[in-house]
């Protein structure tokens, strides 16, 4: 008699790229090519969302920022969302609110993950960094107001994973290039 032994398998989940996904779905060429444009202009889309967030807060431009009011202005750019607060992180926000580390901090993080997104440098840090500063604003709002689990802070967090998932930093951008710089090389998690 014949012993069966099943493969053993990996328990790590695969996530399949943007081309591979369309390699095994039976997708050709042109499905690739649309995966690939669909993840760059995601990509950029995100990275013009954190960058200009940055641009207004820092010099006030009457958009989100009323004019005046800016960073450099010696206005807070944390300091009216975080005052706002509601729900059971409140507290911890509202005294954040406003301070020299949670402006620096926010006003980073806004700038770094803007620019990576749109050079396409950095995917991994720049996701996990927007990702995290995306679902941080969630808890903020806590709960949500127009559905009582989820709001676009969440949907934008989870887009960020995939556009690094995807590898969409080498397309029409420079992570291509950038995964072979010697930095990168030694430190691969900054791809």
């Amino acid at each position: 008699m014949t012993t069966i032994v099943p493969p053993r398998h990996d328990r790590t989940p695969h996530i399949a790229s943007g081309t591979e996904a369309a390699r095994t779905t039976g997708g050709g060429a042109t499905a690739r090519a649309v995966a690939r444009y669909a993840w760059f202009a995601a990509r950029i889309g995100m990275g013009f969302i954190f960058l200009w967030a940055f641009v207004d807060k820092l010099f006030g431009l009457g958009y989100a920022t009323p004019a005046g009011k800016g960073w450099i202005d010696g206005g807070h750019p944390t300091k009216g969302f975080l005052a706002g607060a509601e729900g059971p992180f409140a507290g911890a926000y509202h005294n954040l609110a406003g301070t020299a580390f949670a402006d620096t901090a926010f006003m980073v993080g806004l700038a770094a993950v803007g620019v990576a997104l749109l050079l396409g440098i950095g995917m991994r840090i720049a996701a996990g960094a927007g990702a995290l500063m995306l679902t941080m604003m969630y808890t903020v709002v806590l709960p949500p107001t127009t559905n009582p689990v989820i709001d676009d802070h969440l949907i934008l967090a989870v887009l960020l994973i995939g556009i690094a998932a995807a590898g969409a930093g080498t397309t029409l951008g420079l992570g291509g290039w950038w995964a072979t710089t010697p930095l990168v090389k030694k430190l691969p998690w900054l791809t």
